[in-house]
């Protein structure tokens, strides 16, 4: 038995460092409640670019680049050691940590963003790192879209985790990929949200049969007025919920097991049991009994994919 923590708060929009430090406070918050495995949202850091949902595509393009720079340069770049907070946090406290960031490429051109969610071990030290395989709608004028290196379940110590972002849910040979890989807790960090997503959410529970933990944005238009004239004026109704979270836990087979908690900050707790995954697939385990391998296969490129190599005559 394991105790997760959904942390569903907003972030210092635009702001990584203050978020970060955020981040390491509520991971300690949740350690001491007992928490076992500490989940943030899409993009938690530096913030969910919402505001492109908001903005005219092609339309305004002055206040497109004057927000687009900002997040950009709060960015996370894992090359670096700007995620020193949270991987201590998570080593301090020995708990498993997933959260969601906006990460620039530190490697080739260093100017485009991915939406990425990485997964911390108790011992602070990377384990895993996804990046969104296909941004959504606007998202694409954001982030650039992820290769299927980081499509990985991984052992922890509440369990096996794996995680896809938001609409890739909505992507069944995805969710295939993690289910073959024996996924005993899957995590969906999201900015939907209401009754249509919660289904979603439901129907993977009930064909995984897995646990499933919904990470959902929490903002308000007070949320969004970060200085910058340019996106203050998108929310100009500081009290307005633009986003009303509905974190969920839901137990193999699809009964909710927690929550949604919804327009209400705060951290969800739910105890799971990664047990009951295997008995809950006695009857429907769709990469194995229920599966016809005979007929269908999927087959998945796992290498990560750059646009350049160098053989620079080393050997």
């Amino acid at each position: 038995m394991s105790k997760v923590a959904i942390v569903q708060k907003a972030p210092v929009v635009l702001n990584r460092d203050e978020t970060l430090a955020l981040a390491a406070r509520l991971v300690g918050e949740a350690a001491q409640e007992g928490a076992d495995m500490i989940v943030f949202s899409e993009a938690f850091i530096p913030g969910y670019p919402a505001w492109m949902w908001r903005l005219r595509p092609g339309g305004d393009w002055g206040a497109t680049e004057t927000i687009h720079q900002c997040l950009l340069e709060n960015a996370v770049n894992l090359d670096s050691d700007q995620m020193a907070p949270l991987y201590e946090a998570a080593r301090k406290h020995q708990v498993t940590v997933l959260c969601g960031m906006n990460e620039r490429d530190g490697q080739l051109g260093r100017a485009t963003l991915y939406n990425t969610v990485i997964l911390i071990g108790p011992d602070g030290r990377l384990i895993n790192r996804h990046r969104k395989l296909m941004p959504t709608n606007p998202e694409r004028m954001v982030w650039g879209p992820g290769d299927a290196s980081g499509l990985k379940v991984v052992d922890t110590p509440c369990g096996r985790v794996g995680a896809l972002i938001c609409w890739e849910n909505y992507m069944p040979l995805a969710r295939y990929a993690l289910y073959a890989q024996g996924i005993e807790i899957y995590v969906a960090p999201t900015y939907d949200s209401g009754d249509d997503w919660l289904g979603t959410l439901r129907h993977i529970a009930r064909e995984g049969r897995c646990w499933v933990i919904g990470s959902g944005n929490l903002l308000r238009g007070s949320d969004m007025h970060t200085g910058l004239s340019a996106l203050a004026g998108l929310y100009p109704d500081p009290e307005e919920w633009v986003n009303p979270g509905d974190s969920v836990v839901i137990a193999p087979g699809g009964g909710i097991a927690m929550g949604p908690m919804r327009n209400e900050e705060g951290i969800l707790y739910a105890d799971i049991d990664p047990e009951q995954v295997g008995i809950a697939r006695r009857d429907l385990d769709v990469v194995g009994h229920y599966a016809r391998p005979d007929i269908f296969r999927l087959s998945i490129d796992c290498k990560p994919r750059t646009p350049v190599e160098f053989d620079r005559g080393d050997s």
